[in-house]
């Protein structure tokens, strides 16, 4: 068990009961999965970049991705259907918290003028969403290795019903908001 899944378990499960008044311990919101999707739109014309990006959210997240390919052909970027534009993992269980740990209390603090994460990310049903503007911001990553800095989104999936509960959840993991 990793050290944030033992947090949620004896810190976070009784704090969030005696906030929202739950009777049962199984009405407390859980983590249900981490999505982490890198796009690139150069691969159209340099098809090695998306390879390259593979391999950095392979190491990253400590599981293959998923080459994710062109739904539509769209003329005006160049794009054809079929084509790998981007790659995806979706995380779950053991791995999915070593991970959140590892975001949380290594590579959000190494972003640069970085002020706390934005508490608009929130879709209405507990889920966040929230996006990095460069990979190296991870200690998995070789600066020496980086030809092309790449962003990614991260979507966080939660049981909660609402968006407070969701907050509230994350808020307790240690997620660091901007007030």
């Amino acid at each position: 068990m990793t050290r944030l899944q033992e947090k949620y378990r004896k810190d976070v499960i009784p704090s969030l009961s005696k906030q929202f008044q739950y009777k049962s311990n199984m009405q407390v919101p859980r983590l249900e999965k981490i999505v982490v999707n890198i796009c690139i739109g150069k691969a159209t014309q340099n098809p090695k970049l998306i390879t390259q990006a593979a391999e950095e959210l392979g190491m990253i997240t400590g599981q293959k991705p998923v080459i994710a390919k062109a739904k539509k052909a769209i003329s005006n970027f160049k794009l054809r259907q079929g084509l790998p534009i981007g790659c995806y993992v979706t995380l779950r269980r053991e791995k999915m918290w070593s991970f959140l740990d590892r975001l949380v209390n290594l590579s959000l603090p190494r972003v640069r003028d970085f002020k706390g994460m934005s508490p608009k990310g929130f879709d209405g049903r507990g889920n966040y969403n929230m996006g990095l503007k460069e990979q190296i911001v991870f200690p998995e990553v070789k600066l020496d290795k980086v030809t092309d800095v790449n962003g990614m989104n991260i979507t966080i999936c939660t049981s909660a019903k609402n968006d407070a509960e969701g907050k509230a959840l994350l808020a307790e993991l240690g997620f660091p908001f901007r007030q």
